[in-house]
């Protein structure tokens, strides 16, 4: 045979291989779609070219809007429900003019509401100064200009002062989709909390206090003209563990990890917390959030202390993105078995306090932290607690009055015309 017919039978050869397993893979890719089984990965081990040319699969991006004044765990549920619909989520914070025209003014600044937005693990981007109404015009920028894929929004009515839908717009774009409104709570009915936990306390103002606690104390489980707001003082939210795993990271610290371990009530989740956890968080590897209980916080704030709850807090701060875990129903006293049990390598408390923290001052919680030389104090970035949030409030009485007035409304005829939307 000469060489030329070698190169031929070579050549015929590597032609007979390449066959041959061409022909194998088929008979194994239909034999796998026969019996139900997952095709095998390319058996021609790099003789067949895999197209890396394949377009990339395109992000679903999608839009949720709010006031997100006094921001709670049903705020953050809703962006956690928005996120799911969706790869990416951009939230719209509504601008305190919008707010003033539809609602009336906002409790917290821009400012500090994009400060809670922006903190929670969900929010991939943010809009500032929002629009209240998805218009024509600004709904051409959210599909054009951010790449918005879909406009999300709660079951509960969102309408205009000429009681037209906000949404109108993105509905018939076909372009909307909803989400369950969580219960249990709402900015109406926090104000009414946040105004019984001073209603024992003397002040000058008693009157426009007396007033504003018959207008925001009953919220929707009472009715107008209840004595005492009990049915807001006893918050209307049912906690459940899947609640809890839905908002848990789910992931321990690594075993060489630097755990930074910081308490505290966190009563009326605020840019405060927030921005002192981000600076707790800078110190370590995983931060460990513990959450006092009812108890605890009652006999070192006062009778009318908590606002929000053992579980209504926990969620609030496991929502935040800086925060890795929680201890719910953390002790007052950090001890040397609770250092030992945690790994903790620091304690950290922030320098920003309420006035009538700490009664019990003879007791150091940080006691045992400080004799190991693992206490640090957090230089607090904001000068904000739940007392100066309360004191905005009593400062503008009456345009809250009206505002709740409005809100009443709503929340009325919300309840009243509430069907079951299946959705978490």
């Amino acid at each position: 045979m000469g060489q030329g017919d070698w190169h031929v039978a070579e050549g015929l050869g590597v032609v007979k291989v390449l066959g041959a397993m061409a022909i194998a893979a088929a008979v194994v890719g239909m034999a796998g779609r026969v019996v139900g089984l997952t095709p095998l990965p390319e058996l021609a081990f790099g003789l067949f070219p895999q197209n890396n040319n394949r377009k990339k699969k395109k992000k679903v991006r999608v839009y949720m809007d709010g006031c997100f004044d006094m921001m709670h765990y049903g705020h953050a549920n809703a962006l956690r429900q928005a996120r799911v619909l969706g790869d990416e989520l951009v939230v719209g914070v509504i601008s305190d003019e919008e707010i003033k025209a539809n609602k009336g003014p906002p409790v917290m600044s821009m400012d500090e509401r994009v400060v809670m937005v922006s903190s929670v693990k969900w929010v991939d981007e943010v809009i500032q100064d929002a629009p209240y109404e998805i218009n024509a015009e600004f709904m051409n920028k959210l599909f054009t200009e951010y790449k918005i894929d879909y406009i999300i929004h709660g079951d509960d009515p969102c309408l205009l002062p000429d009681g037209s839908d906000a949404y109108a717009h993105a509905k018939k774009a076909g372009r909307y989709k909803q989400i369950k409104r969580t219960e249990g709570v709402s900015s109406t009915d926090i104000v009414g909390r946040m105004l019984l936990c001073v209603r024992d306390r003397p002040t000058n103002e008693s009157p426009v206090h007396a007033s504003l606690q018959r207008q925001f104390s009953h919220g929707h489980g009472g009715s107008p003209g209840t004595s005492g707001g009990v049915g807001t003082r006893v918050s209307h939210f049912l906690p459940t563990s899947r609640r809890i795993v839905q908002f848990s990271n789910g992931k321990g610290p690594r075993p060489d990890a630097r755990i930074v371990y910081m308490d505290g009530a966190f009563d009326l989740f605020h840019a405060g917390h927030v921005e002192t956890l981000k600076a707790a968080r800078a110190m370590g590897d995983f931060l460990l959030v513990g959450i006092h209980s009812d108890q605890i916080v009652s006999a070192n704030r006062g009778l009318n202390h908590p606002i929000m709850h053992l579980h209504e807090r926990s969620l609030s701060v496991l929502a935040c993105r800086y925060v890795d875990e929680v201890i719910i129903g953390a002790p007052w006293e950090v001890t040397k078995d609770m250092i030992t049990t945690f790994n903790i390598s620091l304690v950290v408390h922030g320098s920003c306090a309420e006035e009538n923290e700490l009664r019990n001052r003879e007791i150091d919680p940080y006691k045992a932290a400080k004799a190991a030389g693992i206490f640090a104090e957090i230089k607090s970035p904001r000068n904000i607690t739940t007392s100066t949030i309360i004191s905005r409030i009593l400062t503008n009485h009456e345009a809250y009055r009206k505002r709740n007035q409005k809100k009443e409304e709503s929340e009325k005829q919300y309840y009243l015309s509430k069907t079951y939307v299946n959705g978490d």
